[in-house]
């Protein structure tokens, strides 16, 4: 059974395809088989970064129903053990699934016959997207050092507790729970997912520890790309100790991935980072982050894996 890591965020432009791609890479070095799934439906560029050019069969192929098995529109590349699902031939309305074509997916990418898997997430908080991060058995949410990378992070962390609690309690459940404490604080703030479940634990205090051991079993990992010497070095295990400290799931800061200009180099040369430069810093920090990786994440047992079904 297939371990499966879906790397999102909330800001476009922090580097999530580039994680995807070369944690695809490390991995198949190890002798695993790796899968990179595209799901940044609408604007994909995953084949750009492991030097696949147009791909004659992907996710489109799946949807449309041409094949009713999704292992079978995965592509090679040029790396040994390494293999991918590209959506760049989809729509462009393939970016509003419907929930349908969405389960479709998730239920597939489950039985994926691979290692590992990976997918690539869009930016944002859309329900497609937080629903395939639900999905995955490890969440990695990848951000930069700005502020507002950083904000849209907590803003993507949030939106899927949200999201979860929703999944829980299921809508017609969460609907009810809500018009009883409405939407908004005293302050007229809106309520964070935390704040719901205390609220829920006054009304109803068994319900709510429910919520409380189904929000522990999400994990969440944290990647700080494009760390540059003037960033405090210790800016992730921070923001790693505030999510612990409020949110019931547990968040590790795998580590920084130091900025290089050969990063652009590489994407123009349609090669992988991690195989173009290996004795770089920044390949360093890439092989860094897939060892804590590995040596983290045994095979979910059926009953976890009862847990990512949405």
């Amino acid at each position: 059974m297939a371990h499966i890591l879906a790397v999102g965020g909330g800001k476009g432009g922090s580097g999530k395809s580039f994680v995807c791609a070369n944690l695809g890479v490390l991995l198949a070095k190890q002798g695993k088989s790796v899968l990179l799934i595209d799901l940044d439906l609408g604007t994909p560029n995953l084949h750009t970064m492991v030097g696949v050019d147009n791909p004659k069969i992907g996710l489109n192929n799946f949807i449309n129903k041409s094949t009713n098995d999704l292992s079978r529109t995965a592509v090679p590349t040029k790396i040994p053990n390494l293999y991918l699902i590209s959506s760049t031939r989809c729509s462009l309305e393939v970016s509003n699934l419907y929930y349908v074509q969405k389960q479709k997916i998730i239920r597939a990418v489950l039985q994926m016959p691979s290692d590992y898997v990976i997918l690539d997430l869009g930016a944002g908080t859309t329900y497609n997207t937080l629903d395939f991060f639900l999905s995955a058995h490890q969440g990695i949410t990848v951000f930069t050092p700005e502020p507002t990378s950083i904000q849209n992070t907590v803003q993507f962390i949030k939106a899927v507790y949200l999201r979860k609690l929703k999944h829980i309690l299921k809508q017609d459940g969460f609907t009810r729970i809500m018009k009883k404490i409405g939407y908004e604080t005293e302050d007229g703030a809106v309520r964070s997912p935390l704040d719901i479940v205390e609220n829920i634990m006054q009304m109803e205090p068994e319900r709510a520890q429910m919520l409380q051991r189904e929000l522990r079993k999400r994990d969440f990992r944290l990647v700080l790309n494009q760390y540059r010497k003037q960033v405090d070095e210790a800016l992730g295990k921070k923001i790693e100790k505030v999510c612990n400290r409020h949110f019931y799931s547990h968040f590790t800061f795998l580590g920084n991935i130091t900025y290089n200009e050969r990063i652009f180099e590489s994407i123009v040369a349609k090669s992988v980072f991690a195989e173009k430069y290996p004795y770089t810093p920044t390949c360093t920090d890439l092989k860094n982050i897939t060892s804590t990786l590995t040596e983290s994440a045994p095979y979910p047992s059926s009953e976890q894996e009862q847990h990512v079904q949405i």
